[in-house]
């Protein structure tokens, strides 16, 4: 059988209806249905959340249906929501899981459905699998459950449910927000038109600091960006942190999972900086200790911190499903990966980009300090580190062809540096007898070939990812 749904690093992705379609949408449900049935969860309710996308609540009515039409009751949001929001509603209400209809940081065109477990987490690989293989029988038979959204509201086994009061009681809990509020920052927020919107301004109003949002109307189109908050999407939040005069530029991608931040001068703290900043923010200022997880294209900046301080740092492949088993199997006081999604001890084991804005807030509550400062503070510790990535687009069947190519031209040098190690985890890293590395891999959410290096200085960055599109053939 042929597969029309698969699953990749965050679940399922695909453009709007060239294969993102309702009929799709309603076999991924009735995969999850049937998922929910042999592990003996279909008693607990299932959480089904979407994001600003176009046709997003389209979309979860849809996973409603098919969810209810199995006898399994579905709490359904009243609202877009951010994906840790919702992944914390799972845990809130003792759920199931939850399904998401968002396709993250991807362009426009794109929609997306993720599955997250009874704690709140992305789901493995091995229940990813079994959804898919479920999903796509269901599309090949069309045995597809189903009940209309006027009927399960009626019966009970469908009920609007609001996840902001949850979420909003447990981040009181994890942050001093009272402190944050009257402290005075001027913050500028680029909700990127995505699920974030209003967040950071509904939790920290009514006080000193100031929120200032831009691009916070909901636009699917996502004029002249895309959803991920790096560099070259965050040019409005800097020139608009500059105009202001502001402390900060935060920025939350699609989902609001992943955080951007931009310092008092407009320039962008890259997400490897931005996780090592909250690393040392955990172990000095909060003086607390744990291991921390990390996956392979993230920054050696934490393993120097974690000989500084005397924790464990342990790595894992990309993708934030094989950092919070992880987090959970070593305790671990944060998790982070390349792409700015970081989760923290004590809270769900799911990224979550508006906790993390708060803790960076805090961090320069805390210590005084601005960001840039702040950054040259982790500089005197562990020495200027400096990271970029380059993206490729590649054509349906190039990647076997490429990953041959590097495969059969093996390197023992690099920028004139020699090569100390090839770690062929997740792709193809080349770890420098500098400490620089480099990595190529294949993205598992778009059809895209990524290029990632990390060095000492933004001149050895270019060239590394120069000679990276040389071992590409480009």
């Amino acid at each position: 059988m042929e597969k029309n749904i698969k699953f990749g690093t965050d679940g399922w992705r695909a453009v709007i209806a060239e294969d993102f379609t309702f009929d799709n949408v309603r076999a991924c449900a009735q995969g999850v249905a049937d998922y929910l049935k042999q592990a003996r969860l279909a008693d607990r309710n299932l959480v089904i959340g979407y994001d600003t996308r176009f046709a997003s609540e389209d979309f979860a009515a849809a996973t409603a249906e098919v969810i209810a039409g199995n006898d399994i009751k579905v709490l359904l949001c009243c609202k877009a929501a951010p994906t840790p929001v919702i992944s914390y509603a799972v845990t809130a209400t003792r759920s199931a899981g939850a399904v998401i209809i968002t396709a993250s940081h991807n362009p426009g065109r794109w929609n997306g459905f993720k599955f997250k477990d009874s704690s709140g987490a992305s789901a493995s690989s091995q229940v990813a699998g079994e959804i898919e293989r479920r999903a796509n029988e269901a599309l090949s038979t069309g045995e597809v459950q189903r009940l209309l959204l006027a009927d399960g509201l009626d019966r009970g086994l469908i009920a609007y449910y609001d996840p902001d009061p949850p979420y909003f009681s447990q981040l009181e809990k994890l942050v001093d927000i009272e402190s944050l509020r009257q402290y005075g920052f001027n913050v500028v927020v680029d909700s990127m038109y995505g699920a974030g919107i209003g967040y950071f301004k509904t939790l920290l109003r009514s006080g000193r600091t100031e929120i200032i949002e831009i691009n916070s109307e909901r636009n699917p189109l996502f004029p002249e960006i895309n959803p991920e908050p790096i560099a070259r999407n965050l040019t409005k939040l800097s020139r608009m942190v500059k105009q202001r005069k502001a402390d900060v530029g935060l920025a939350t991608d699609g989902d609001a999972d992943r955080i951007g931040i931009i310092d008092e001068h407009g320039e962008f703290l890259n997400q490897l900086q931005v996780f090592a900043l909250l690393v040392l923010y955990f172990l000095e200022v909060r003086g607390e200790r744990g291991a921390v997880i990390k996956t392979i294209s993230d920054t050696v900046m934490v393993d120097y911190l974690g000989k500084l301080f005397g924790i464990s740092v342990y790595e894992t492949p990309v993708g934030f499903k094989y950092v919070a088993p992880l987090m959970a199997e070593k305790d671990a006081l944060i998790g982070g990966e390349e792409s700015g999604g970081y989760g923290f001890h004590g809270h769900i084991p799911e990224r979550d980009g508006i906790l993390a804005g708060l803790y960076f807030l805090d961090f320069m509550m805390k210590t005084g300090k601005t960001p840039s400062q702040l950054l040259d503070h982790l500089f005197s510790k562990v020495g200027p580190h400096y990271y970029d990535r380059i993206d490729i687009h590649i054509a349906s069947g190039e990647r076997q062809k490429i990953s041959d190519r590097i495969s059969r031209n093996p390197v023992s040098s690099i920028g004139g540096v020699k090569v100390a190690r090839l770690d062929t985890t997740d792709g193809f890293r080349y770890i420098l007898a500098d400490d620089s590395w480099l990595l190529i891999r294949f993205s598992g959410t778009e059809p895209l070939v990524r290029i990632y290096a990390e060095s000492q200085s933004p001149e050895k960055v270019s060239k590394l990812l120069d000679s990276g599109k040389e071992l590409l053939g480009i």
